[in-house]
């Protein structure tokens, strides 16, 4: 008789059974096989029975780690694959496993008192499989993620290139960009704030205060759940930067459709610039900010750095501020001038964060008509 197959799903014990009447009371604890959509829309806490190794490189975002095995159990059971055969390394697996049955079950319930629960594993095979069954025969109600996490990925690459309207963001270092950012959030536009996501400024010194990044696999990750909400009939505000936020690397599909977006570019005084900047940098750690001036020294110039350097020491960050700001000014318009879109400048100079978003909606209500008033004539010499 062969091993029966349920929807995609394994189950443990019927795969090793050819006992009928042991196979019908344990299809009684079939869990649900969700679709990617399926599996975000479903209720219930996300459970990742993968290593804490593979849930660290990344994982669907809120997404519990609870792994069957450790880092060093898996390698075991991989090992033993490699050199005696599946039949050892399942041996093997069941042997480790055994011991924690038990607080696999409690510990599941105490993150899911309700009992509806989520859960995969790589590919949506016997690791997430063997965890359902336990959590089910324990009365829990499972559902899984038909591919596992591979077939996550794949999603993300997909909704990734969803088409979506952008409106870039941009400014020199300082113009306060993500501060308004998240004033226009306040207002109810759409923002995808690529800093935020990224733990990151984008710059030298954009790391400092800020936690460690995720890794690129991760951020990925964390845009492709945002960028699923948007609403399509409405532009995203996206703030301008390079292909890298720090080591995170902004995915081709979204950065390809900013550098082809128009740019609302926020223009403030100097003064200004330096007072937005003292403020998010000002309690950061001296060495940090000599260290964040060293990695630039190249382009900075060796009698630029060794002046800011000087500035930073003897605690008066302002002209060690003055000084940077050259560099990446002129950088920034480098980026800028290479970026071949029609270019809003918007000064905000002594306005409120709410003054200046009135304006930046109000210009970003006008090129979106000004486009759809193109694209209408278009459509009509073509015709």
């Amino acid at each position: 008789m062969s091993h029966p197959k349920l929807n995609g799903y394994h189950h443990p014990s019927i795969c090793a059974t050819t006992d009928l009447g042991l196979i019908h009371q344990l299809i009684v604890f079939m869990p649900q096989i969700l679709s990617p959509d399926e599996f975000f829309n479903a209720p219930g806490i996300i459970l990742d029975v993968r290593s804490p190794a593979e849930y660290a490189h990344g994982h669907i975002p809120g997404a519990v780690s609870f792994p069957l095995f450790s880092d060093d159990e898996r390698a075991q059971v991989g090992t033993c694959y490699k050199q005696q055969g599946k039949d050892l390394a399942i041996e093997l697996g069941l042997t480790i496993v055994g011991s924690k049955l038990t607080q696999f079950v409690q510990t599941a319930k105490k993150l899911s008192p309700d009992h509806p629960i989520r859960l995969h594993c790589w590919r949506g095979g016997m690791r997430s499989s063997s965890m359902a069954w336990l959590l089910e025969t324990a009365g829990m109600q499972v559902s899984l993620l038909e591919g596992g996490h591979k077939a996550f990925r794949q999603w993300v690459r997909s909704t990734l290139a969803t088409p979506q309207a952008i409106v870039t963001l941009g400014g020199m270092t300082g113009t306060g960009k993500t501060i308004l950012l998240n004033a226009l959030a306040e207002r109810g536009e759409q923002i995808l704030d690529l800093e935020h996501l990224a733990n990151h400024r984008g710059s030298s010194y954009g790391s400092l205060g800020l936690p460690p990044q995720p890794s690129n696999e991760h951020y990925e990750n964390l845009l492709a759940v945002q960028w699923v909400s948007l609403d399509r009939d409405r532009p995203v505000w996206i703030e301008a930067e390079s292909s890298r936020v720090g080591l995170c690397r902004v995915p081709d599909e979204i950065f390809l459709r900013m550098v082809e977006s128009p740019v609302v570019q926020i223009e403030r005084s100097r003064s200004e610039r330096i007072a937005i900047l003292l403020e998010v940098y000002g309690s950061a750690d001296p060495e940090e900010l000599i260290a964040a001036t060293q990695r630039i020294s190249k382009k900075l110039g060796g009698q630029n750095t060794q002046a800011a350097i000087a500035h930073i020491r003897e605690g008066n960050l302002a002209p060690a501020i003055e000084t940077v700001l050259d560099y990446y000014d002129k950088s920034y318009l480098y980026d800028l001038m290479k970026r071949e879109v029609a270019i809003y400048p918007i000064d905000v100079s002594g306005l409120s964060d709410s003054e200046s978003v009135d304006r930046l909606i109000d210009k970003s209500r006008e090129i979106l008509s000004e486009k759809q008033v193109s694209a209408q004539e278009l459509v009509i010499n073509r015709k």
